[in-house]
């Protein structure tokens, strides 16, 4: 069995901040968590990655702040934080911030995701030294701790132990600190690649002595190559995939200005179906 292949499947949604006003992001934030998804993330990008380049687009981590008050229920975050773009005892405390004003029911609902960093226009437009993949990835190594001992010292402290997602395939650098840090890892590619990945994953918690099980595994999702252009809201056979090889959390990304909410109805039906197929019979 796959390691945490017994959680629960959750469904994400990526509400991707370019090429819409933010009425338009806050309106599919609040549908996204009606329809029932488990998840919300924006990224942490200062420009559109695909479309217009100089096209509309908005911060990360004020929208966080944001999402805290406007939802009641989901989970939420960046997919992911770079972590070069902010001292991390600072970040720590953003963090704890929006976790507390996200505590609805005295829980905060804030996920940590966080990577190295790569899209260079965002780090030369904005001032901040590129470097190499290599040294980012020190970077964010070096600073994981940082922003976990931060966290024992605020005061308040967070209200729960927030989970750290990390992002990224990396197999000698990324792994290993997604083995040392953190509860969740997002990984990119098909099924075959995740499957290897996993394995990757799990032999670097073996060598570290941490339980491959705490670790949820997550990709993102896309309909599979090759399906007839009016199944492209098909998405749950790309995320049956997945889920063959220990995937859990099956992120769908969205793009402004409309934000076409069908690939998320079919996720969500997808997952109950699932979950449904895999309760126990009632005696």
């Amino acid at each position: 069995m796959t390691a945490g292949s017994d959680r629960p499947i959750r469904i994400g949604v990526q509400l991707q901040p370019q090429h819409a006003d933010y009425a338009a992001i806050r309106r599919a934030c609040a549908r996204v968590e009606e329809l029932g998804a488990d998840v919300i993330f924006t990224w942490d990008h200062f420009f559109p990655l695909y479309g217009d380049p100089d096209g509309a687009h908005f911060e990360a981590w004020t929208q966080l702040g944001a999402w805290a008050e406007a939802t009641e229920r989901v989970e939420f975050g960046a997919l992911v934080t770079c972590n070069s773009y902010r001292n991390p005892a600072l970040l720590a405390d953003m963090a704890r911030t929006v976790d507390h004003i996200s505590a609805k029911g005295g829980r905060g609902r804030l996920i940590l995701g966080i990577g190295s960093g790569w899209f260079e226009r965002d780090y030369d437009e904005y001032g901040y030294a590129f470097g190499t993949a290599g040294s980012r990835l020190d970077a964010l190594a070096r600073d994981l701790p940082i922003i976990t001992e931060r966290w024992g010292r605020l005061n308040p402290p967070p209200t729960r132990p927030i989970p750290i997602l990390i992002g990224g395939g990396g197999e000698r650098k990324t792994l290993r600190i997604v083995a040392e840090h953190a509860q969740i890892w997002h990984g990119f590619g098909d099924a075959a690649t995740i499957a290897h990945k996993h394995g990757v994953l799990d032999a670097w918690c073996e060598r570290l002595g941490r339980d491959p099980g705490g670790i949820e595994r997550s990709a993102g999702v896309s309909p599979l190559p090759g399906r007839l252009p009016e199944d492209v809201a098909d998405y749950a056979a790309g995320a049956e995939e997945l889920y063959a090889v220990g995937t859990r959390l099956f992120t769908v990304g969205l793009s402004g200005p409309d934000y076409d909410l069908g690939p998320v109805r079919d996720l969500l039906a997808w997952r109950d179906r699932r979950q449904a197929d895999a309760a126990p019979a009632l005696p």
